[in-house]
């Protein structure tokens, strides 16, 4: 079983063990920033409504959903999400959280290029994802190479979604915080102690872009070790 115990799974090692790490970083810094309420007192669905006003977003809307850091933005619908711990809470963490998806909203507004892309890649990227490992297990066993990198080629579209999706959460951070910072909503001493809640999410982007290139290289790796032994 090749693909189930093969050498190059070590490739992967680094990656998960960076995987681990930041999600073990944002619940630790999220559950430390949770209990720090901001001085303003705004809640988290308060000052997104607030911020999304100031763009003059006001076909956006707010909604609670269940699930913990389950926040998000669905340009879709228009429809900001905030999970039950960012919803009502007036903490720094909630108030990061709330803000960074504030400014995805802010980016679909604006017409953002990264994000226009991210979006306009996501089907395919899917289907690449789920096609990859059978195409290339199937190329190999049938001695088709043609068929093994039309498998990693469409893993790689996997993994540009994820470069792309880098910029695009970074530039959300950045947009919160200048947001948050400008309308008021913190001071100054505060502007730090948020700014460690979005970097930690931000790891757990970097760590997933990470782990999906050492994948396509594992995948490359993979064909050509298997198909020079089916071919011997």
């Amino acid at each position: 079983m090749p693909f189930i115990y093969d050498p190059t799974f070590i490739i992967l090692i680094p990656a998960l063990i960076l995987a681990l790490y930041a999600q073990a970083k944002v619940q630790s810094s999220f559950n430390k920033y949770s209990k720090v309420a901001s001085q303003s007192g705004i809640t988290g669905a308060q000052v997104a409504s607030e911020l999304l006003r100031s763009k003059g977003l006001y076909d956006v809307k707010v909604e609670r959903v269940s699930g913990r850091l389950a926040d998000h933005y669905d340009p879709r619908t228009k429809t900001l999400r905030l999970s039950d711990a960012v919803y009502g809470s007036s903490s720094l963490a909630a108030l990061g959280v709330a803000a960074h998806e504030v400014g995805h909203a802010y980016q679909h507004s604006d017409q953002y290029g990264p994000l226009k892309l991210r979006s306009a890649i996501v089907p395919v990227a899917n289907i690449g994802s789920n096609l990859a490992i059978p195409l290339l297990i199937l190329g190999i066993f049938l001695s088709i190479p043609t068929l093994s990198l039309i498998g990693v080629l469409a893993f790689s579209l996997a993994v540009l979604f994820q470069l792309i999706t880098l910029p695009v959460e970074f530039n959300a951070s950045s947009r919160a915080l200048a947001a948050l910072e400008n309308g008021g909503y913190l001071g100054r001493d505060e502007v730090g102690k948020t700014s460690k809640v979005l970097k930690a999410a931000a790891l757990t982007y970097v760590a997933a872009t990470i782990m999906a290139v050492m994948q396509l290289v594992r995948l490359l790796l993979i064909s050509g070790l298997l198909g020079n032994r089916r071919r011997n």
